[in-house]
């Protein structure tokens, strides 16, 4: 069955052009698109889409609010309907508008000069239950943040990857894609895409971020582990 998706975006040209990308694929339905935030959570309601890319900066309500409310919605009322993933898209790449996005429950956060493919892939991932953010944010988020962590050492994974995990691991930390991991490393996408679900099984977590900030924690991503 396709991914049903709604599109807010108070710019049409963003809308049209997502539209298209997005409808370029045999296995994405665009359901509606819409202009602020209460039309997005109207749209929600009226087609129950299985995601929802959300801009931050619109009319009425902005989509921070939006993904907000929505993770209360579905919290408050489970087993009433289904609730989309949500994927921020924006030009603002503020640290704080990230950190709200992804406390708020949005699956995703990329750039509006992502490239297509990433916004596809984007889609692809929210709609597992995976997460898939901006590799420059992600890279920038994990770097800053592993050196302050308190937490003290990374978490043992329940066993140790292999050297072809660990290089796939390393490149997921820098911020690449699940294709331009299988480039780099030359081997096919179902490939990485088996690797990654086999490390996170060892280290119990829940999508692609918690794997990369992980590598950045335990020094993997910078080789001193």
């Amino acid at each position: 069955m396709a991914i049903t998706v709604v599109i807010a975006d108070d710019q049409e040209m963003v809308r049209t052009g997502f539209r298209m990308i997005l409808e370029s694929q045999p296995d994405i339905d665009v359901v509606a698109d819409v202009v602020d935030g209460e039309a997005a959570l109207a749209a929600v309601e009226q087609y129950e889409p299985d995601v929802l890319l959300l801009d931050i900066r619109m009319p009425k309500l902005d989509g921070l609010e939006v993904t907000r409310r929505l993770s209360e919605r579905a919290a408050g009322r489970p087993g009433t309907g289904r609730s989309p993933r949500i994927v921020i898209v924006t030009t603002f790449d503020l640290d704080e508008y990230v950190h709200t996005a992804l406390r708020n429950g949005a699956s995703g956060f990329l750039l509006k000069d992502a490239s297509p493919a990433m916004l596809v892939e984007a889609v692809h991932a929210a709609a597992v239950g995976d997460s898939l953010i901006s590799p420059a944010i992600t890279v920038r988020l994990l770097r800053d943040m592993a050196p302050a962590n308190p937490a003290g050492p990374a978490r043992a994974p329940s066993e140790p990857l292999t050297d072809r995990e660990a290089d796939v691991v390393r490149c997921l930390a820098r911020g690449a894609t699940n294709a331009e991991i299988a480039a780099e490393l030359f081997v096919s996408l179902s490939t990485v895409k088996t690797h990654l679900a086999n490390v996170q099984l060892k280290l119990d977590a829940r999508n692609r971020v918690e794997i990369a900030a992980w590598a950045w924690e335990s020094g993997l991503a910078t080789g001193s582990a």
